[in-house]
């Protein structure tokens, strides 16, 4: 479990103090406040540590990996940072002031041989200086689901990702290598059934993968192949495929930005279940949000027996001349007013009053 971050002179962020929660973790704000940077940079940094965890070295192949080091991970990290931010060079991604100066990035996780600090300065290109270096690599994989859905894009993406060099970030290369992945066989298919069945009503039907590389949406009538699937319902699709592979089952991380993004209510109300659903299954959970409607549907789940163990962090971002600041709190009424949230509260009273 990641218990916190603290970082100083990041993109749109002064500096800053974030103590995660254990299971759900949800950050508001409106449009440039700099949610999706902080979803991605944590996600950056479990992305390598996952992916060199899963890789033999040499004589070690059948039994363990090699432990991190410096030199490795200074180039491997500086790589994933910038082909998941698409800036020109490493060193944008530092708060733009006078004078030459550089970003530093703390992670603290539950387990202490996983933490790691790096930086890096406005002129750096192609490498992080490593300050903490982790004992080991993690063992759990992390998810990101951007705000696109990637089923229509999977056939051949990931082979011309890999072959040519593509303006897209590097979180939809890897996600469609876990969408691709065999489903889960076992002793877990049980608890993924539960998790797929309100899923799978919600979609009317269940996702597949067919040899050629393209997914369908399966139901009783027969298959529709999925650029013909609403786009809302495409999004359910892919946290369903995602869980049918055993990406997200048991531990791990989903990183997921703006969950509601082409979602009608009810389809909002659906995934606000499935994400304490991926909870309550010991995923620890990352979502960037500015929907009212989402953060309502969260907290009337919460609120409910069922979910009462789950452990929420609430962060709101909000902008001022210096930057960004974060306040954070277990509820929403710690975290200050959102411009985005008042907005929509402020359209509700002028509707009531119109004659």
């Amino acid at each position: 479990m990641l218990k916190r971050m603290t970082l100083k002179n990041l993109t749109v962020f002064t500096e800053a103090y974030l103590e995660f929660g254990q299971n759900l973790n949800v950050i508001i704000g409106e449009n440039g406040a700099g949610k999706t940077h902080l979803l991605k940079m944590i996600y950056s940094v479990l992305a390598v540590s996952a992916e060199e965890g899963r890789k033999p070295r040499g004589m070690l192949a059948q039994s363990t990996s090699l432990a991190p080091t410096k030199s490795f991970l200074q180039s491997r990290l500086a790589d994933k940072l910038v082909n998941n931010f698409r800036p020109e060079s490493l060193g944008r991604l530092v708060k733009r002031k006078q004078g030459r100066d550089r970003c530093d990035i703390r992670l603290a996780f539950e387990q202490s041989e996983w933490d790691i600090a790096f930086n890096f300065a406005t002129n750096s290109k192609s490498e992080v200086n490593i300050e903490t270096l982790p004992e080991t690599w993690i063992d759990a994989s992390p998810v990101y689901l951007p705000t696109r859905e990637l089923l229509t894009i999977y056939p051949n993406f990931i082979s011309v990702y890999e072959g040519h060099y593509l303006e897209f970030e590097e979180t939809w290369r890897d996600t469609c290598l876990l969408l691709g992945a065999l489903m889960q066989r076992g002793p877990k298919e049980k608890r993924i059934r539960e998790l797929l069945e309100p899923l799978e009503s919600a979609m009317g039907g269940a996702i597949e993968l067919d040899k050629n590389g393209r997914f369908y949406l399966r139901n009783d009538s027969g298959r529709m192949e999925m650029p013909l699937v609403a786009e809302g319902l495409r999004k359910l699709g892919m946290l369903a495929r995602l869980i049918a592979t055993g990406a997200l089952l048991d531990k791990g991380y989903l990183f997921w930005d703006e969950p509601e993004a082409n979602l009608n209510p009810i389809l909002i109300k659906q995934v606000a279940k499935s994400i304490l659903d991926l909870c309550d299954s010991g995923i620890q959970v990352f979502i960037a949000t500015h929907s009212l409607f989402l953060l309502r549907e969260l907290e009337i789940l919460l609120s409910d027996k069922n979910h009462k163990k789950v452990k929420t962090k609430f962060f709101g971002l909000h902008k001022t001349q210096d930057g960004v600041s974060i306040d954070q709190g277990s509820t929403v009424d710690d975290i200050g007013d959102i411009a985005a949230l008042d907005e929509e509260l402020a359209q509700s009273d002028r509707f009531l009053a119109v004659d």
